[in-house]
């Protein structure tokens, strides 16, 4: 599918959707629990699905209706020649690979697009090290034998969701645990993030000099009623669409607190210059004259996007590092952004780990392709509000990855988008 985006005047009010990281740590914990529970939201997407869906096929009793969860005990771990449908979804892949073992789970994780070829090592190496059985053939990565207890390795600049697969796993094998992280680790908000909802359901981890500390044997005891957070990843794009608006653009429903790293957005907006504006459960950006930055984006690889777009259309130069990470995402991100913005009329160049920018006052526009990567669908779309000329975004059905809704919100803002005949 592709949209035409006409530029327009945006301004006005959206709810923040439910946090897809949190929605992901708290179903899988549910699932584990001893107990029953409930998880409100208001939206999800096609990787929460993918978790669900996993989940079910594993065993694990889960209802979805009028924006809740139900989630029951599974009597009976189905254990033997499972299809586990992770579709597109790393979180889900790689949370779920890990309690596989634990559970003694015999089947194979389906790939969708990409996933597949994105990087498992070395939580591979370490699963397999501890007892797993782990083969890639094709779109398939067949799991199989128990996952035992002992030290586990893993770098902490390669991926936030191996630490925390292993973070869900551990407390559930026979006896203790370590996790040492050998270099620092990036993305920690989603660690935290991990952390903290583990903590909700009563299991115990302690964390000292680098590395994790898990006691074997627990019980995941869930609450009865759990609420996901609102989504600071993809609120991120209409706070930073109101930094092009006069009038402003104000998010609701987002928790100023939140362990969730892309919060840093707020920080961000304001180094740019952005008009920002914080209250009780309303935060609102609006257009100032905005300055060119130099950031380094280790820990909030998933908002260079926003981050890029603000330094294309900021007086002076941006320069943005940290982000080598993005080059093994749903797409060469690093390359995606900087192709899309090169053909939409922005001084870019790239370089390894990010991107150095000399801002505008106004884009030109044209046709894109979303690489099939939600982000950068998104992406193209808040950066059209600033073009002279139509944005045409090829394969802009990406952003139902994460936000399906993402068009008929643009539109309630006053963007408009047509379907390209």
């Amino acid at each position: 599918m592709n949209i035409k985006i006409i530029p327009s005047n945006i301004f006005g009010n959206t709810e923040a959707i439910s946090s897809k990281s949190h929605i992901h740590r708290l179903l899988i914990a549910a699932a584990l629990s001893e107990n029953s529970s409930e998880i409100y939201f208001n939206k999800t997407s096609m990787d929460i699905d993918a978790t669900k869906s996993c989940l079910i096929a594993m065993g694990f009793h889960i209802a979805e209706e009028n924006c809740k969860f139900k989630i029951s005990p599974a009597k009976i771990i189905n254990n033997k020649n499972l299809l586990l449908p992770c579709g597109e979804s790393g979180s889900t892949l790689r949370f779920l690979l890990p309690i596989a073992g634990a559970l003694g789970i015999n089947g194979d994780f389906i790939t969708k697009g990409k996933l597949a070829k994105r990087p498992l090592s070395p939580l591979k190496e370490e699963l397999t090290a501890k007892g797993m059985t782990i083969f890639l053939k094709d779109d398939i990565i067949h799991v199989e034998n128990k996952l035992s207890y002992g030290e586990f390795t893993l770098p902490g600049n390669i991926s936030s969701q191996f630490i925390t697969g292993l973070l869900f796993a551990l407390p559930l094998v026979s006896n203790d645990s370590k996790i040492l992280i050998t270099t620092p680790i990036e993305s920690r908000g989603y660690i935290d993030l991990t952390l903290s909802v583990l903590e909700q359901f009563g299991i115990a981890i302690e964390e000292k000099e680098n590395t994790f500390y898990i006691k074997g044997g627990q019980k995941y005891i869930a609450p009865e009623k759990i609420y996901a957070e609102g989504d600071w990843s993809n609120s991120a794009f209409w706070l930073t669409m109101g930094a092009f608006s006069e009038k402003g653009i104000s998010c609701m429903g987002l928790k100023s607190n939140s362990l969730q790293g892309d919060r840093e957005i707020l920080d961000i907006l304001k180094k740019f210059g952005a008009d920002v504006t914080i209250e009780k459960n309303k935060i609102t950006v609006k257009a100032n004259k905005l300055h060119g930055i130099k950031i380094n984006c280790e820990q909030i690889p998933d908002i260079v996007p926003e981050t890029a777009v603000l330094g294309a259309l900021a007086q002076g130069e941006t320069i943005i590092s940290g982000a080598e990470r993005l080059r093994i995402k749903e797409s060469d991100r690093i390359n995606a952004i900087c192709t899309c913005l090169k053909n939409l009329g922005a001084d870019i160049e790239e370089k390894n780990d990010g991107f150095i920018i000399k801002g505008k006052e106004f884009l030109k526009g044209g046709r894109v392709n979303s690489f099939n990567d939600h982000r950068i669908a998104m992406m193209c779309a808040i950066a059209a509000v600033k073009c002279k000329n139509p944005v045409i975004i090829e394969n802009a059905e990406a952003v139902n990855k994460s936000y399906p809704d993402f068009y008929i919100d643009y539109m309630k803002l006053g963007g408009k988008t047509e379907k390209e005949v």
